[in-house]
């Protein structure tokens, strides 16, 4: 008896290998995993890059107890760094993910071939459906044309069902990044399906109401999270449980960073639905997502944001308007020069 998309698996581990990163023979692939991760998916990768002449290395870590530099201590730091400053590309498949760690901020900046694909806790069901069953040359072109109108547009606005209220500015000198799923150039790639840019931070202003998930520390939301937001903090948290545990947990930094609001980004991946895995909810058709805390010089340059950690959170069904003209509305596309991709991907 077969396994679960035991034949579809290896299609998308095959994309993965051969649309995505362009792996070419006797390149040095690693793999990282750790111990929550989803060992067929780690396998059907290192097969395929196996099939076409790479030299995979598969590494296994102890679940670290953290992720980005709070899971530092927890991890051979010299060691990851070493291994992965002679790699030709990288993807992390580590549930508690590395992203941000100082093993990864080493690599990116020592090692200029570098492809690092970040596809934190992909299990089988989300690589076949957000992998193998999308068209990812089609959603590029879509993405580079959303992103280009966003990168014109001065002023922004945002509202949900659940009660988001946002006003801010976009920032001339902050890049709009297009994650579309293609990793052959060296560089930070992500799964496909998200537009992610920092905006001027301090001009944000408004209400944010988290009604998805929020990872770390959550996962899956029983009850919404309401930010106040000014200037690019947050002022107040508001809600049940999952509230208190949110901000219990950021308060746990003892950083005042941790509450500064980082960076936004679209979801348009037509595969993703709300699972509690932050790789997925992000990508979510739809969906805006803001992220606080740590982030990158490349994303807010000169210094970005410095801090101990990261976090995400999703507003569901957003209604995005740039400028005077809206790109969507409650999830769905209403962008006047994007009609042809309404009919493709939201049918």
């Amino acid at each position: 008896m077969a396994e679960i998309y035991e034949y579809e698996l290896g299609k998308a581990a095959g994309k993965l290998i051969k649309d995505s990163l362009d792996l070419k023979k006797n390149e040095t692939f690693v793999i990282t995993a750790d111990t929550e991760s989803n060992e067929r998916v780690v396998n059907a990768t290192a097969r395929k890059a196996f099939e076409v002449g790479a030299k995979p290395m598969v590494l296994w870590l102890p679940s670290p107890l953290g992720v980005g530099k709070d899971a530092d201590p927890m991890l051979p730091v010299d060691a990851l760094t070493a291994l992965l400053n002679e790699a030709d590309a990288w993807v992390e498949f580590n549930n508690e993910w590395l992203l941000y760690s100082t093993p990864f901020e080493r690599a990116m900046e020592e090692n200029d071939k570098l492809r690092y694909l970040c596809l934190v806790g992909l299990d089988e069901d989300m690589m076949v459906r957000t992998i193998g069953r999308v068209d990812r040359e089609e959603l590029e072109e879509f993405m580079e044309k959303v992103a280009s109108f966003t990168e014109k547009a001065d002023h922004m606005r945002i509202t949900t069902p659940a009660g988001t209220e946002l006003e801010f500015d976009n920032h001339p000198d902050y890049p709009i990044d297009c994650d579309a799923g293609d990793a052959s150039c060296p560089g930070m790639h992500f799964l496909a399906g998200q537009i992610a840019w920092s905006p001027d931070l301090e001009t944000i202003e408004g209400k944010i109401v988290f009604d998805g998930s929020v990872d770390p520390p959550i996962g899956l939301l029983e009850d919404p999270i309401e930010l106040t937001i000014e200037k690019g903090k947050v002022v107040e948290i508001k809600g049940g449980r999952d509230a208190a545990e949110f901000e219990q947990w950021l308060d746990s930094f003892d950083h005042p960073n941790m509450k500064k609001l980082a960076h936004i980004s679209y979801g348009f991946n037509p595969g993703a639905r709300l699972s509690g895995n932050i790789l997925e909810d992000e990508r979510v058709w739809g969906c805006t997502e803001w992220g606080l805390g740590y982030l990158s010089s490349h994303n807010a340059p000169p210094n970005g944001i410095e801090a101990p950690s990261h976090t995400d959170g999703i507003c569901l069904n957003s209604t995005v308007w740039l400028d005077d003209v809206k790109l969507l509305e409650k999830g769905s596309l209403v962008h006047p020069e994007l009609k042809n991709y309404k009919k493709i991907f939201e049918g």
